[in-house]
């Protein structure tokens, strides 16, 4: 079982990290453990004794005082009792090597590191000040004090700070893990008591409410405040518990603390109104009350927090991991960086390619469809009229009339005609660039760590339609080469099989010669051309394809970055870092996260270590 000791430390311990590493509640966008620890808040008026309260139980004086709002951070208050013997002394959390023995020194810190935070206008800040005080006249016991309530803010304060101080004090007592341990004189009227109004208000029950009452020994004489001490005026699940501070006088005179103690035990137990309270009164006793309450407390929430806490690290590595990691400094780890980045790209890119993703397959739908159609919608049939034939037949002879067939004009026709199939061969090219380029656009929005790296995206995909760029007008080179190869050097074999118009005897037949310029003779022309191309045009389907992919497609599989490999091994670590710039707000939202799974891992593990120990 673990011990009373070992489990406020475990509480102090976490709350100490917390504010480390920025966790003092709020209205934080990230979760928070702070409000999930239990804790006791004092809560009281200007004029309450708060402060004096918390110096009894500490038996120091140790707290600023003076006028107006003298409180103006949250200070959170961790006692450890230590062996009889050894020198009181205190430690700040933002002064972790500084041992404090003198008190005065203490005090001095508190308005010193306040003043740093909120600066010298009395302005008040939610960030809370650590202070641990270890010595042997203490009990194991963690306490928050906050702003005094007030009702007029002072000279150079806004009107405003009235208000702030209450939502500040309210957004802690709210909270369903927060003992509240409220002061109010026994010198005024409880029913107009500021700290027992805000918890009345947080806690209608009083289940989580302690009510103090100072300033006993001040009340008139022939008066008592035993309707409140025994709960019959204003009844809490706890029992009231009755201070008497020291007097002004007291403080001037630099009363020791302890012997302001045994003045206070010595108070109730010869008062006749509250000397059969004496057991339960005085802070001594409130000190180990609220300890032993804190205590069980802590043990009863101990599995609600590290459930908390698992849930939290779940969430905040899935963030961290939608966010990306965090960026290396050297050249070389951003090198790197910038590899593994691009090589995420390229992978995306050619699945889109070889049908891991869609996009690929409107390639195969150039060459299915829009080429075939493209190819026939072609001006054969104008072009190839009786009319055009007879003219580029008649202007190929020249003044000498051919004699046999007309091969001069069979060549401008052909040639003529398949100088037509360029357009479809560079409408396939264009086609498939501008497929690629869509794919590019498509793969760096797919790739998920590259979402972070605005400028990387831009410079890949300026690098990569570049290289596009470049596969598009070698392919048109190559496409076209094909067209002219075919125009170049015609297929012998097909004109062979054509039907002869000579005789065997080698001399043309008088009908024969008849209509070597008549209209039958261009039709056998025109359709003996029609046919060459058509045949002609069957081949192209098949070679125009291969091209293009060989060319294109094959090239962007094989070395779409090559270039921009090469151009980024040659930058300097400036440029590198420009290349990973980040959005300012994300890389922010990063290093919060990254605190916050730092402050939930090491929660984690102290709960783990008590647990262990109490084994």
């Amino acid at each position: 079982m673990a011990t009373m000791e070992s489990l406020i430390g475990l509480v102090n311990r976490i709350q100490r990290a917390c504010t480390v590493l920025g966790d003092y509640g709020g209205d934080s966008a990230l979760p928070t453990l702070w409000e999930s620890l239990p804790s006791v808040v004092v809560v009281g008026g200007q004029s309450s004794g708060k402060s004096s309260v918390l110096e009894s139980i500490v038996g120091r004086d140790f707290l600023p005082r003076g006028s107006g709002i003298v409180t103006r951070r949250p200070l959170v208050l961790q006692l450890h009792k230590t062996e009889e013997g050894p020198l009181e002394y205190a430690e700040f959390l933002h002064l972790p090597k500084r041992r404090f023995t003198d008190f005065a020194m203490v005090r001095k810190e508190i308005q010193d590191e306040t003043d740093r935070m909120t600066g010298r206008a009395k302005m008040i800040s939610p960030v809370p000040i650590h202070l641990s005080i270890y010595s042997p006249n203490v009990v194991n016991l963690t306490l928050i004090d906050l702003p005094g309530l007030t009702k007029v803010a002072i000279e150079g304060q806004p009107e405003g700070i009235v208000q702030d101080i209450e939502n500040m004090v309210r957004s802690y007592i709210e909270k369903p893990n927060c003992i509240i341990l409220a002061i109010s004189p026994a010198n005024q009227d409880i029913a107009t008591s500021d700290a027992m109004k805000l918890s009345r208000e947080v806690d209608p029950t009083g289940e989580r409410t302690f009510g103090v009452l100072t300033k006993l020994d001040l009340m008139d004489k022939g008066t008592n405040a035993l309707e409140v001490l025994e709960g019959r005026s204003y009844r809490l699940l706890h029992p009231w518990v009755g201070i008497v501070n020291r007097s002004q006088a007291d403080i001037n005179k630099n009363v020791d603390m302890i012997a302001a103690r045994r003045r206070e035990r010595e108070f109730f137990a010869t008062s006749p109104d509250y000397g059969h309270l004496s057991s339960k009164m005085g802070s001594e006793y409130l000190a180990k009350l609220l300890s032993k309450h804190l205590e069980s407390v802590i043990r009863a929430r101990i599995p609600s927090i590290t459930s908390l806490i698992n849930k939290s690290i779940d969430e905040l590595e899935g963030e961290l991991d939608h966010l990306g990691r965090p960026v290396a400094i050297d050249a070389g780890a951003q090198l790197y960086t910038i590899l593994e980045l691009c090589r995420a790209f390229d992978r995306i890119f050619k699945e889109h390619l070889e049908g891991g993703r869609p996009g690929g397959d409107r390639i195969y739908g150039v060459f299915e469809n829009q080429l075939p159609s493209a190819m026939r919608k072609l001006p054969f049939d104008r072009h190839l009229s009786l009319q055009n034939v007879r003219k580029v037949i008649s202007e190929a002879d020249g003044y000498q009339p051919h004699l046999i067939a007309p091969e001069q004009g069979y060549r401008r026709l052909i040639d003529s005609s398949l100088n037509y199939f360029r357009g479809p061969a560079e409408a396939s090219v264009d086609a498939v660039h501008f497929i690629l380029k869509e794919l590019v656009r498509r793969s760096i929005g797919e790739t998920k760590e590259l979402r972070r790296f605005h400028t990387l995206q831009a410079e890949l995909a300026a690098a990569s339609n570049e290289a596009l760029e470049r596969f598009r007008e070698e392919s048109k080179k190559t496409t076209l080469r094909l067209v002219e190869m075919e125009s170049s050097y015609l297929t012998v074999d097909f004109f062979r099989r054509l039907p002869h118009e000579v005789e065997k005897g080698g001399i043309p037949s008088a009908a024969a010669a008849a209509d070597r310029y008549g209209e039958g003779h261009f039709r056998r022309i025109g359709s003996n051309v029609t046919q060459y191309v058509a045949m002609v045009s069957e081949l192209l389907k098949n070679s125009i394809p291969k091209a293009v992919v060989h060319c294109q497609v094959r090239e962007a599989k094989r070395s779409l970055l090559d270039h921009f490999y090469t151009q980024v091994g040659k930058k300097e670590g400036k440029q590198l870092s420009q290349l990973l710039d980040e959005d300012p707000a994300l890389m922010q939202r990063r290093q919060q996260c990254a605190k916050r799974l730092e402050l939930y891992k090491s929660a984690r593990d102290e709960i783990d270590s008590v647990s262990w120990s109490s084994r």
